[in-house]
């Protein structure tokens, strides 16, 4: 290796492409063009060896005799296309391969390591070799395609070497000879001119010359049946037909919105296909009679999960606009998306007057009701909650939830972030931008004792937290958060007997808790006799004050658990692990 790295000077590549490369990858790996030349013969020769050493080593090696052989250079064209553009005439043959290298990038070829040839060989009835005909002035090279429109299937046929002044129908029985059909098969004829960004495929008019056509050296015409009166219709009765769907076929891997991981659709589509059609073939698939209650959601290429926001009923033009992979998420709805899309669905969860979670609901209301129309509905669905032990139908039911308490009070709505309390919602507020994505919404009854507010009283947030043993000034809050009366004179020592009760902490793990004074994260510990109300002298007298300042519970949190998010695992993502060095 060391010999080969220290002589790599001396050396140059040539790529061969032959007939027989071009026949094994058209229609299986390659539609566009002609050949992949990564995948062709490369041989690895010294500069300074002649062409005509080269054409021996071609002889020897596939069995086509010097005199049979004739090299073509390929082009890149303004269209981005790659042809053959010209053959390599005999004062080029005598010169060394570095020559030959260097004169072909000195014509515009692309600078690369490697020279691209095109070996056209010729062969007689028997399929032996022959020398290849005289190219004649005004004769050009051009290249065949078949197309199948009721097996969906592209084929190599060969090339021809054809006079200009000629026209398509003049070589329509040597091409219909070289498909296998009868000379006087009625075929239509394609010019296959380019694929990016788009493809453009043109009908030729077999009647014109091919200077009218305007085709030259290296040109591709794709030929097929004419498919007018076949029963069925080919899904693509033409060659555009066809390779505009290769050019845009996409594999998408379709998920379950609920089990973002697991694999469970897999659909070939066009990157072209609607909304409408991707909704239609995947309905089919999964056995949904209305495709409209089917809802897609973007893949996140950076969380591997879905997007927090689906798409909405045909939002998106294409299905090139809805990928950023290879995967969708889908829901199936119980009611058509348009429908669903007029109401505001909020997730919320009702606890009891311990903070605890009974249980967590859906509210669908129209987008234009009130926080007041929310509490009204779950307040109906707790009261139609089965009894404790039954199921929905009245039967026994070991798995069934405890039915909710039964509700004598106000109910209120709170949005709760990172176990602390944010916002209060009003009773005539409205939904519609209220966001479940990243908030909890919680539901539970008020109190009396917060109803019944003497001046000198004031609400106060309380939360649960733990400190960090390392920065003694972070404070890690977990659990439940809730809201707390306290009166104007009311020491730590009787606040504390109130809260236990609230809770029904036992007595031996109560006693290890600690109190304090949060302010802005910062724990000013509280003795028995301390004064609460008057930490919060700042604070205003309404529920929660102001946000920062809170009574905070230091205690260990025995029941650490990953978080279960209620968003169809949207945002459901573990926390970064630091390694300190």
């Amino acid at each position: 290796k060391r010999k080969e790295k220290s002589e790599a000077h001396l050396y140059t590549f040539l790529k061969v492409a032959r007939p027989e490369d071009l026949h094994q990858q058209i229609g299986k790996t390659e539609h566009f063009d002609l050949v992949d030349h990564e995948k062709v013969k490369s041989f690895r020769i010294q500069k300074q060896t002649s062409f005509q050493a080269f054409k021996d080593q071609i002889a020897q090696e596939w069995g086509v005799p010097r005199e049979c052989q004739r090299f073509w250079l390929w082009a890149k064209r303004q269209n981005s296309t790659y042809r053959p553009s010209r053959p390599l005439q005999p004062a080029e043959e005598a010169l060394s391969v570095v020559q030959i290298k260097d004169a072909a990038s000195n014509q515009g070829k692309p600078q690369t390591a490697f020279l691209n040839l095109l070996l056209e060989v010729n062969y007689d009835a028997n399929k032996v070799p022959r020398p290849p005909p005289a190219i004649g002035k005004g004769d050009i090279i051009l290249f065949f395609k078949l197309y199948d429109p009721v097996a969906e299937t592209l084929s190599y046929l060969g090339h021809l070497l054809v006079n200009s002044s000629s026209r398509m129908m003049d070589v329509q029985a040597q091409v219909c000879q070289m498909a296998g059909y009868g000379i006087n098969e009625d075929i239509l004829m394609y010019e296959e001119i380019k694929f990016e960004p788009s493809v453009m495929c043109e009908a030729v008019d077999k009647k014109n010359t091919l200077r009218v056509c305007q085709l030259e050296d290296g040109d591709i015409i794709c030929i097929q049946r004419n498919t007018e009166g076949l029963h069925p219709t080919p899904t693509y009765p033409t060659v555009p037909d066809f390779l505009e769907y290769i050019r845009n076929r996409q594999v998408v891997h379709f998920r379950k919105l609920e089990k973002p991981k697991d694999e469970d659709v897999v659909l070939e589509l066009s990157k072209q296909h609607t909304y409408d059609q991707i909704c239609e073939k995947l309905a089919k698939e999964l056995g949904v009679m209305d495709p409209t209650c089917l809802r897609l959601t973007m893949h996140n290429v950076y969380s591997h999960m879905p997007k927090p926001a689906p798409f909405k009923f045909q939002s998106v033009g294409c299905l090139s606009d809805m990928l950023m992979s290879d995967i969708l998420y889908y829901e199936i709805l119980d009611l058509p998306l348009p429908e669903l899309e007029q109401l505001k669905t909020l997730k919320v969860a009702f606890h009891n007057s311990k903070t605890e979670l009974v249980s967590e609901h859906s509210i669908r209301l129209p987008k234009e009701s009130c926080v007041e129309d929310v509490l009204r509905q779950l307040e109906q669905k707790l009261k139609e909650a089965p009894p404790p032990g039954e199921n929905k139908d009245g039967e026994a039911d070991n798995k069934a939830p405890a039915a909710a308490p039964v509700i004598t009070g106000e109910l209120r709505m709170l949005e709760v972030c990172y176990h602390r309390i944010y916002k209060v919602f009003q009773p005539q507020e409205k939904i519609e931008s209220i966001d479940d994505q990243y908030w909890t919404l919680r539901i539970e009854e008020i109190p009396a004792e917060e109803k019944k507010l003497a001046a000198t009283d004031r609400v106060i947030n309380v939360y649960h937290f733990t400190q960090d043993p390392n920065h003694t000034t972070v404070v890690h809050n977990f659990g439940e958060p809730f809201f707390l009366r306290v009166s104007q004179n009311e020491t730590l020592a009787e606040v504390k007997t109130r809260i236990q009760n609230k809770l029904q902490v036992p007595q031996d793990l109560f006693s290890k808790w600690k109190f304090a004074f949060c302010s802005l994260g910062r724990p000013e510990y509280l003795e028995e006799s301390d004064i609460v109300s008057s930490k919060f002298a700042q604070s205003r007298k309404d529920w929660g004050g102001q946000w920062e300042h809170y009574l905070g519970l230091d205690h260990d949190d025995k029941f650490v658990k990953r978080p279960a998010s209620n968003q169809n695992n949207r945002f459901n993502y573990e926390k970064p692990v630091k390694i300190w060095n």
